[in-house]
């Protein structure tokens, strides 16, 4: 895991490619368009495009397919395996380190009433 750690967080780490990813968590699963992105970033297509792929290429979102349109959205596993693995260490045995971190997920990740969430199975670790 080490290994895409790295890749996805030099993926965003840069200004334009982190804006981005932070558009597409908000869209949702539903994603969104190429040409949306750009307009919403007020980008460029070319720019948007090379920004996608360098994302895509770290695993962080998938494209697909609709139409005429190719559709970005975030790789939600890959999201939450980069986020455990960036806060799994972190609390040292020292619970109030990391307390913080729990209440804000609890806040902003509260399941939907009457969808039943079930945790994605496992995927093999890429080395």
């Amino acid at each position: 895991m080490e290994a895409s750690a790295v890749k996805r967080l030099s993926a965003l780490a840069q200004e334009a490619r982190l804006e981005l990813f932070r558009l597409l968590v908000k869209a949702g699963p539903e994603g969104l368009a190429a040409g949306e992105i750009a307009r919403q970033l007020d980008a460029p297509a070319n720019t948007t495009s090379a920004q996608l792929l360098l994302l895509s290429n770290a695993g962080l979102i998938r494209a697909r397919r609709d139409g005429r349109s190719i559709i970005y959205s975030v790789d939600y596993p890959a999201m939450r395996d980069l986020l455990v693995f960036l806060t799994e260490d972190c609390c040292g045995g020292r619970a109030e380190i990391c307390a913080p971190l729990a209440t804000i997920a609890e806040r902003c990740c509260q399941p939907v009433k009457g969808v039943r969430h079930e945790a994605p199975a496992r995927t093999h670790r890429r080395r």
